[in-house]
């Protein structure tokens, strides 16, 4: 028996707006719900992933999910949420866009079998071939501007200013309500509460335009989930580097796993309901072990395994585990050597770094002067020796006495060599 999509997110404390009869409707039927993604981007970012999960709850309870790309509204632009107006994309940049966010959302979404089946639209495919004084005629005349000038994301804009592209963004998103509604069934629209004005300028629009052409009273239903914030009130999906990317060139698997192990204990709670799949039971009993021993951080590694298997792999996910280790100084020579060049720079990213010619090293180079003459991690021989004679030095995480002769042997990834010096005290050799 599939689960009861409402109560599945009210659990999950995934419920902002809802309008009446929505929690009925989809008890009635299969029930087709959309959400449109931004393709401002050539990869979605974890402050995507709600809506994506709105999607992923829909499906397993039996109905029927829709992803929208705006190939038609990525050229003008969402006010929701923006203090100015957004640069205007090429219709080449919006296409490469489309695609990539398609390949993330088949991780998550059933495309391939099934009545409910996911199913991928782009709206420039019904606004193509219509023309501007087509539109203002056909639907611009059922929505007032008084109706369009009381929604929040029109009135938080009007005093910085505000463009007739943008102003008719809502317009043209409820028209992709209407059009769904009329031909693919659709009754629900779904997204963020910085969504719910458009989508509530969607479902009056389809009311409107049945009941003007004599069709008699037509339903549509809105739900919509909260914006995440932190617990200190930041943003959620922000990092010191700005966003973190589904894309793995763009936030390598590393940082993306430790993204979500260093979450605190109070947004882990409620991080690890919104984006696993885990039951109720299962969350409250982590949860509770997790408040027993917060130290070991159990809930943290929990999401952090979770997600970074579903948006990555298991692969990838063990490779950024171990990187995790060597960091903290648990990993492994062994494990040092079979991380790839990408994940080693993203783990020791932030340490000195400094080169060695080449040349030189082909020949072999004493630990002494390697410490000193050719790095500087030591201001003086006499104090890489003291170090080195008691077992201060190591080498791709292996300890080195004063005798040691660098070379070839030594390298990780045929280029660099790590250097620690005491417990703490990382420094990357780059081979030139």
């Amino acid at each position: 028996m599939n689960p009861n999509f409402v109560e599945e997110l009210k659990w999950r404390g995934m419920i902002h707006d809802m309008t009446p009869g929505t929690e009925e409707q989809l008890q009635k039927e299969m029930t087709a719900g959309y959400i449109g993604f931004d393709p401002t981007a050539d990869s979605l970012h974890i402050g995507n992933l709600a809506p994506v999960m709105l999607l992923v709850h829909l499906q397993r309870s039996g109905h029927k999910p829709i992803v929208l790309v705006g190939g038609a509204t990525g050229r003008v632009g969402d006010p929701s949420g923006k203090k100015e107006e957004r640069q205007l994309l090429s219709i080449e940049d919006i296409n490469h866009n489309l695609e990539c966010q398609k390949k993330q959302l088949m991780k998550f979404l059933n495309f391939n079998e099934g009545k409910n089946k996911a199913e991928v639209v782009n709206n420039y495919d019904w606004f193509e071939g219509y023309q501007f004084l087509d539109f203002i005629r056909d639907v611009g005349k059922h929505i007032s501007v008084n109706y369009m000038l009381a929604k929040d994301s029109v009135k938080n804009r009007l005093e910085s200013g505000m463009s007739f592209t943008e102003f008719s963004y809502q317009l043209v998103q409820g028209y992709d309500f209407y059009w769904l509604f009329k031909n693919k069934n659709v009754r629900l629209q779904l997204g963020g509460s910085d969504q719910w004005g458009n989508i509530t300028t969607g479902k009056e629009l389809i009311r409107r335009m049945y009941f003007d052409a004599g069709q008699g009273e037509a339903e549509a239903f809105a739900l919509t989930c909260p914006l995440i914030t932190k617990s200190d009130g930041s943003k959620f999906g922000k990092s010191e580097g700005g966003n973190v990317w589904l894309d793995p060139k763009k936030t390598s698997p590393y940082k993306f796993y430790q993204y979500w192990l260093n979450v605190s204990d109070e947004d882990t709670e409620k991080l690890i309901r919104y984006f696993t799949l885990f039951s109720k039971e299962q969350i409250e009993e982590m949860i509770g072990q997790h408040r027993e021993a917060p130290h070991l951080r159990l809930l943290q590694k929990e999401l952090a395994r979770d997600i970074t298997v579903r948006v990555h792999s298991e692969e990838d996910f063990k490779q950024a585990e171990e990187a995790s280790q060597i960091l903290f100084g648990k990993g492994t020579a062994e494990t040092l050597h079979k991380l790839p060049e990408e994940i080693l720079l993203s783990v020791f990213e932030g340490v000195p770094q400094c080169e060695v010619g080449r040349p030189d090293f082909d020949t072999g180079i004493g630990i002494v002067d390697f410490l000193t003459d050719y790095t500087s991690i030591f201001s003086s021989k006499g104090e890489a020796r003291r170090m080195l004679k008691d077992n201060g030095v190591a080498l791709n995480k292996e300890k080195v006495k004063e005798d040691y002769v660098v070379g070839k042997s030594d390298l990780l990834n045929e280029k660099y060599i790590l250097v620690q010096k005491g417990k703490k005290n990382y420094f990357l050799v780059k081979i030139t």
